[in-house]
């Protein structure tokens, strides 16, 4: 049986969406829209404010197994774009001295620093140094202004695929997508319900959790990070017919593990819009579960968080790394990765395991990062402080 929160929670949900669909109306359907002016390179077309400036230094702490023969990391470097620019990078080494490779990988354009260490004795750190500026973005989308098209052209194919990891679409979501929208719309409401159906039914767990945005693992447990709340939109999000992609970045304050991810996805004229579904959720719940707050707050504060996902948004404590699932490195990996959140290695061939410092019990990493951000001004985190969404 439900507890009276979660059920009060999914109550005011439903109504917020039922609320947006009866306002919005039918998105428009531009099924002859000429789709080659159409570009997935294009920049943000977002509302950007409240620029930050944070001091990082990141460092990767990488420990080969005994006898390994030839350790090989790879670091993202996060790019300048409309939403964050990025200055003053180093690199360096301890104890021994590789001087890094830089590299584009083509599918995506994520760009790495790749290094190889051989018969490393012991851990080597890697650490970079680098200021970024990052703006908070609203797309302040209008559901009757969002386009469907008909064919979307060959550059957004890595987009749509169903991949081999990370995206996977298969018949049961096909099925899924049936049961959350009995009569689809083939467009934005399409999207918007399959992320209400995620908050209703979704629960965040560390410990059950793919660490590899795995659409699969979230459908059969209905569990697990972020990660997986993105990849299960992502794909839901394909099978209606819109590019998706997941984002994965860093939260640049304390925190056990510093990698995060988010859903974009491509809805024209907007472009790419950033949905963040697992915080939006956490921080729905947290406003739930505070005595402080009288019920009538609550339900207007929860109402404002719903909204500003539906809307789209991208925090200014939160910067991108890299985009996509399922590509192969540059210089190539030994296999295809299904998501790089902080580094990737290999030692000998072989994928070290991915760490999750903040999964209760797990106490034996490979790898491990070690970070420190210092921002040039007071910021708070939009997902615990829901101070903003009191002016919204």
């Amino acid at each position: 049986m439900q507890s009276s929160a979660y059920a009060t929670r999914h109550t005011l949900r439903t109504q917020c969406f039922l609320f947006a669909l009866l306002a919005f109306g039918p998105a428009a359907s531009l099924w002859g829209q000429d789709a080659s002016k159409l570009d997935p390179h294009q920049p943000y077309q977002a509302d950007r404010s409240n620029p930050v400036t944070y001091e990082v230094d990141f460092s990767a702490v990488v420990t080969a197994p005994y006898h390994t023969e030839k350790l090989k990391v790879w670091l993202p470097i996060p790019q300048s774009d409309f939403a964050q620019e990025v200055t003053e990078s180093s690199l360096k080494t301890f104890p021994m001295q590789v001087e890094p490779q830089l590299g584009t990988e083509k599918e995506f354009g994520n760009r790495f620093a790749y290094f190889e260490f051989d018969h490393p004795q012991g851990a080597q750190i890697i650490r970079h140094r680098f200021k970024i500026k990052v703006w908070e973005l609203r797309w302040n989308l209008d559901p009757t202004k969002v386009q469907s098209v008909q064919a979307w052209g060959d550059s957004f194919a890595p987009y749509l695929r169903s991949e081999s990891q990370a995206v996977v679409i298969h018949d049961g979501m096909d099925k899924l997508l049936k049961e959350i929208r009995p009569q689809p719309t083939h467009d934005y409401q399409d999207l918007s319900s399959v992320m209400s159906w995620v908050d209703s039914h979704f629960t965040y767990d560390h410990v059950n959790a793919s660490l590899q945005a795995s659409s699969l693992h979230a459908f059969q447990s209905q569990r697990g990070h972020c990660s997986d709340y993105h990849g299960f939109c992502a794909a839901m999000g394909r099978a209606i017919g819109y590019p998706t992609r997941v984002t994965y970045g860093i939260n640049p304050f304390p925190k056990n593990s510093p990698s995060h991810c988010k859903m974009e996805a491509y809805l024209p004229p907007y472009g790419w819009v950033s949905f963040d579904v697992s915080e939006t959720q956490k921080l729905a719940r947290k406003i739930q579960s505070d005595p402080t707050l009288s019920e009538e707050q609550r339900k207007k504060l929860i109402a404002a968080a719903s909204q500003r996902l539906q809307q789209g948004f991208r925090d200014n404590t939160w910067f991108l790394q890299t985009r996509g699932t399922d590509y192969q490195l540059a210089p190539p990996a030994k296999n295809r990765v299904a998501v790089v959140r902080t580094i990737y290695a290999e030692a000998d061939g072989q994928p070290l395991p991915e760490p999750d410092p903040s999964a209760t019990g797990q106490t034996q990493f490979s790898w491990m990062t070690v970070h420190k951000y210092v921002a040039d001004r007071e910021v708070s985190y939009p997902f615990k402080d829901w101070g903003s969404l009191e002016a919204e």
